[in-house]
């Protein structure tokens, strides 16, 4: 794949889109990347709030409580479900709100996020607890109110496992093919409105030019799959680098 891939990657393959104004123009994937990133960013605008959020409750004030019970099962529930799944479950929400033609970012955006909230909820969940005890009690003893304690004492030390696991979980999504073929679409032009008309990904578009199968589509396609691997392949080094960044500083 590295070198049918890398065949392919060039300047003009890069900045170019499938819309063509001429017939000499090249093509490339750059409506694709922007799509792949857009739609990937605002799943985790979505996600991110929310799945820290529910860990915190879950985890400093839900012990014992029957609504914290739910949301651990919800959260449990959210983690086995298939990527279609969730894509239905979008393009029902959108097709009742909008009607059954509408095709959106937004909606891409929409199914990711039920993906990323139970790993941004699991990865928090695990390093909240870390933060020991201590530190919270001293909060207290100093008549500091809890949620200041919570946002000043306890989430700093756990940011880094915290950022780490939101990176995780964006390189989880960020190849996701059949939510977005049902509500994010597929178009030859380069798509900025994350809220109207369709947007391209690249994992959707490497499924539709395979599903050609002419040589040119397969040399697309091929590239297309390089830049997403490596896409994620930085998403994943720079989970490591932030965990090392924000780790807590221990003492000789």
């Amino acid at each position: 794949m590295v070198r049918k891939g890398a065949a392919e990657i060039t300047g003009t393959f890069l900045s170019y889109s499938f819309f063509r104004t001429s017939l000499d123009q090249p093509v490339g994937i750059y409506h694709a990347i922007m799509g792949t990133l857009l739609i990937t960013l605002f799943a985790a605008l979505i996600s991110v709030p929310v799945g820290i959020f529910a860990a915190i409750y879950l985890v400093e004030y839900g012990k014992g409580n029957k609504l914290a019970q739910g949301v651990t099962f919800l959260v449990d529930v959210m983690t086995g479900i298939p990527s279609i799944v969730a894509g239905l479950f979008a393009f029902a929400m959108f097709t009742l709100l909008f009607g059954a033609s509408y095709r959106s970012g937004l909606g891409g955006s929409v199914a990711l996020s039920l993906l990323m909230i139970p790993i941004v909820v699991r990865s928090t969940e695990e390093m909240l607890p870390l933060v020991p005890n201590d530190l919270r009690e001293a909060a207290y003893a100093l008549g500091t109110p809890k949620w200041r304690t919570i946002m000043k004492v306890v989430v700093p030390p756990a940011l880094g496992g915290i950022i780490t696991g939101v990176t995780l979980a964006t390189a989880r999504v960020i190849g996701e093919t059949a939510p977005l073929l049902l509500i994010a679409g597929l178009t030859a032009r380069t798509n900025f409105d994350i809220f109207n008309t369709q947007m391209t990904t690249l994992p959707v578009l490497v499924y539709s030019q395979k599903s050609r199968g002419t040589p040119e589509d397969l040399a697309i396609a091929w590239g297309a799959a390089l830049v997403l691997v490596l896409i994620v392949l930085v998403l994943n080094l720079l989970a490591r680098f932030v965990g090392k960044i924000f780790a807590p500083k221990t003492g000789r």
